[in-house]
Order: C-alpha cells, then sequence, then structure tokens
C-alpha cells in the first residue's frame, strides 16, 4: 500500500520496517495509525520476501506517547464520539484492541524496537509483537487508571501472560512509569540497547531469522505458541502439532532442512507461507466481537 500519512513502510532486506510516524505528536496513537498499521501487517503477511517486520518510532523521544488526547477536530479520545447504547455495537470496540488482535494474527514475526517513551496504547500495542527490544532511554507506563479508563487493546490477556500476574497488577493499577532495566527485569522486553545500536539489534534478529528458518515453520510456529499456550490441556497442544509434524515432515522445506544440515552449508527452503501453510491451517475459530 502506498499513501500512508502517519506510518512508514520501508524494506530492508528480509525486514520490513514500520516507524510511527508523528513525531510532533511524540507519535501519539490515532485511528488513522491504527488502520494504517493494519493495512502494514497485510503488507508484510502477502509479501513472501518479508521475512519479519519491526516496529519504532520517528524521532529520538518517543515510540509512542499512547493516544492522542488533544486529537484534531475534538471529540472523543478513548471511543466513539456517537453515544451507542448496544455494546455490542461495532461502534464500541476498541482501536488499540482492533490492532493487537490484527498483529496477533500476523504470519510473520513482529519485533519491537523501543526507541523511547512508550505508554498507554504505546506500550499496549507491543504485547502481541514476538521480540520486544527497548532502548536505554525507554520508558513504560500502563497509565489507564490515571486516565480513568482501564487496560486496553486486549492487553488484559497478553501483559500477565509476558510477566505474570503479581506485576500485571502492580504495573496497571499504579499505574506509574518504569524504565527499561525494570522492563528488562521482570521480561517485558528481551534486551536494552543504547538508542544508536537498536536497529542493529533488531535487524539482526530479522537475519538470523532469514538466514537459518523456514518461514512456514516460523508462521505455523508462532501460531502455536500464542495460541495454544493459552488451551485447557496439552492434549490441545498434541493434536495440533502431531498434524503439523506430519504434513510439514514430507515438505520440500523439510527435506531441505535435512540435506543443508547434511551438507554442512545454509539452506535454501523452497516454501512459502502464502502457497505452503499446512492444508488444516488456520485450525481454530476466530471468534466475533459481541
Amino acid at each position: 500500500m502506498s499513501g500512508y500519512t502517519q506510518i512508514t513502510y520501508e524494506r530492508q532486506g528480509p525486514a520490513a520496517i514500520v516507524t510511527l510516524n508523528r513525531p510532533e505528536k511524540m507519535n501519539a496513537f490515532t485511528r488513522t495509525m491504527m488502520d494504517e498499521i493494519i493495512a502494514a501487517t497485510d503488507e508484510a503477511d502477502a509479501d513472501d520476501t518479508v521475512r519479519a517486520v519491526v516496529f519504532t518510532g520517528s524521532g529520538e523521544r518517543a515510540f509512542c506517547a499512547g493516544a492522542d488526547l488533544t486529537p484534531e477536530g475534538g471529540g472523543q479520545v478513548f471511543s466513539d464520539p456517537n453515544p451507542v447504547e448496544d455494546l455490542s455495537d461495532e461502534r464500541v470496540r476498541d482501536g488499540g484492541g482492533r490492532l493487537t488482535l490484527r498483529l496477533f494474527d500476523s504470519k510473520k514475526p513482529l519485533i519491537s524496537a523501543c526507541n523511547g517513551v512508550a505508554v498507554g496504547v504505546g506500550i499496549t500495542m507491543q504485547l502481541p509483537m514476538d521480540i520486544r527490544l527497548a532502548s536505554d532511554n525507554a520508558r513504560y507506563g500502563f497509565v489507564f487508571a490515571r486516565r480513568g479508563i482501564v487496560p486496553e487493546a486486549a492487553s488484559s490477556w497478553f501483559l500477565p501472560r509476558i510477566v505474570g500476574v503479581p506485576t500485571a497488577l502492580e504495573w496497571c493499577m499504579t499505574g506509574r512509569l518504569f524504565d527499561a532495566a525494570e522492563a528488562l527485569d521482570k521480561g517485558l522486553v528481551r534486551s536494552v540497547h543504547p538508542q544508536g545500536e537498536l536497529m542493529d539489534a533488531a535487524l539482526a534478529k530479522v537475519a538470523e531469522i532469514a538466514d537459518n528458518t523456514s518461514a512456514v515453520s516460523v508462521a505455523m510456529t508462532r501460531a502455536m505458541l500464542w495460541r495454544l499456550s493459552a488451551t485447557e490441556h496439552p492434549m490441545m497442544a498434541h493434536r495440533i502439532d502431531s498434524r503439523a509434524i506430519y504434513r510439514l515432515s514430507r515438505s520440500a522445506d523439510a527435506r531441505e532442512g535435512i540435506q543443508s544440515f547434511l551438507e554442512k552449508r545454509n539452506p535454501a527452503y523452497p516454501d512459502t507461507v502464502s502457497g505452503d501453510m499446512p492444508d488444516f491451517y488456520p485450525w481454530w475459530e476466530q471468534p466475533g466481537y459481541e
């Protein structure tokens, strides 16, 4: 897609780079930005040459300073400006949640390179990303209770799975800001880097994925780990991994994986996400908003 106005979408080797691009507003989140990030995720998913997507913010101050509290034209900040009686109405849906649900469904690995302040939706949008890196000046805050609202973007599902319930409760109930060191200590981020080295670290992770792994295997692995870890019994995982091993073990990628290992060379996997996912994928029934 061309014509993005609040993000940029660039290609660098096997990486797609999505940059939140409202530096004059510390990359504050809007409905337009939501639509554009979703469109960029669609674009990356449809491109078999993209092996992973890196998300970062424009400038040196912020990844995203949360929802834009002074939107152009005024009006409601956190919800549709028109009163709605039926809470199952689509207009009630949270924009951050629309975004994180789309990121959750990505077929490509998602990597956040958090280059500064990330509060509110600025951090909750990073939760469905698979690898989170931070610059040493990053600051985080689940500030919702300090704005009179609640955690959004399905973060009550994502955050406890990443850092545990006690940490999630403390961060969300106090709404306080915390630094990259604490984020690292609690497992919110994988590693902390000097700001000038952050994107290099993110792109190195993309290269590690692209140079060594099957795109189909990674897409399946991502879906399995995110979805099956939340099921009620390990049998749910056994059903899917048995089917996946059975199908993928007969694939061209599996043959190449074995052959390249035996020949002690780098693999050249031929299968694509667009054309070679297993016939039972997706195996889940997508729930709707009610």
